[in-house]
């Protein structure tokens, strides 16, 4: 599977919140659920009273090879049974309930719940079934509601969605990766002599083909080509592959390719007789 990779280690999330899922239906549903979960490092997976019963041969496949989840998948009667444990429970849900309870984003739950595990807490969010989602009675058990914003005419998407959501939004709270960054890979930033010598190279070529004949304008011109350069933040490898191509673009390829393409374009009329 692409971005598999077992040899690199595992970035479990150990004090991360349980996943709840009440009476689910599929046991296909269960494993695309145990692929979301673990895509984040999530393994505490608890089952209340699940339809075709556990454990369910249908979930493998789906889990997509997320077998610590499987293994540790815990089983209760009732919902409360599966909370007894945690501080804080959110209960996933896109309907509107009569009931006064506070209502969250994912991100201010995920944030809300980081700050408690940081404290020792234990928290959990919970899933209600596929067809019809959570029932008030499990909701009234939660510390508040987390809803989705999304379209208002078609707010409902499937379990692995959700937990795949939720899980993702955890993980953020304790990632370290920044928002943007270059794989540098095994090169190195162009040094500014480095740089210098394309400009020369370039405006010298550019020189001669009367591309700066214009003397009013010369120096805005030579500007904006440094610009641009300069602001794609080259690496020493991509200064050397643009020398050579302006030496190709200067000379037509040289003596070699010239020769080689007129043999070429002899072999060609020969075909066409």
């Amino acid at each position: 599977m692409a971005g598999t990779d077992h040899k690199k280690p595992s970035k479990l999330q150990e004090n991360g919140p349980a996943i709840i899922l009440v009476v689910p239906q599929l046991g296909e549903n269960i494993g695309k659920a145990v692929r979301a979960m673990y895509n984040f490092g999530l393994t505490d997976l608890r089952l209340v009273a699940p339809r075709d019963g556990w454990p369910n041969e249908a979930a493998v496949a789906p889990a997509a090879g997320a077998d610590i989840v499987l293994e540790k998948t815990r089983v209760y009667d009732t919902t409360a049974e599966a909370i007894a444990d945690l501080t804080y429970v959110y209960a996933t849900t896109a309907r509107p309930r009569d009931m006064i309870k506070e209502v969250v984003t994912p991100k201010e739950c995920c944030a809300r719940m980081r700050s408690a595990v940081d404290v020792g807490e234990k928290v959990g969010l919970l899933f209600g079934p596929e067809k019809a989602g959570l029932k008030n009675d499990d909701i009234a058990l939660s510390t508040a509601i987390v809803s989705v914003p999304l379209n208002p005419s078609f707010a409902s998407i499937n379990l692995a969605t959700a937990v795949g959501l939720m899980s993702y939004e955890w993980f953020q709270t304790g990632s370290d990766i920044p928002d943007s960054y270059t794989p540098s890979l095994d090169t190195k930033p162009a040094t500014a002599g480095e740089l210098q010598k394309l400009f020369d190279h370039i405006e010298h070529e550019l020189e001669e083909a009367g591309y700066f004949r214009s003397d009013q304008r010369r120096s805005l011109m030579r500007r904006n080509l440094r610009n641009i350069f300069t602001r794609s933040e080259m690496t020493h490898e991509e200064v050397s592959t643009m020398r050579g191509v302006i030496k190709a673009l200067a000379t037509g390829g040289g003596p070699g390719w010239q020769a080689e393409k007129a043999e070429l374009a002899k072999k060609s009329g020969k075909s066409d007789d």
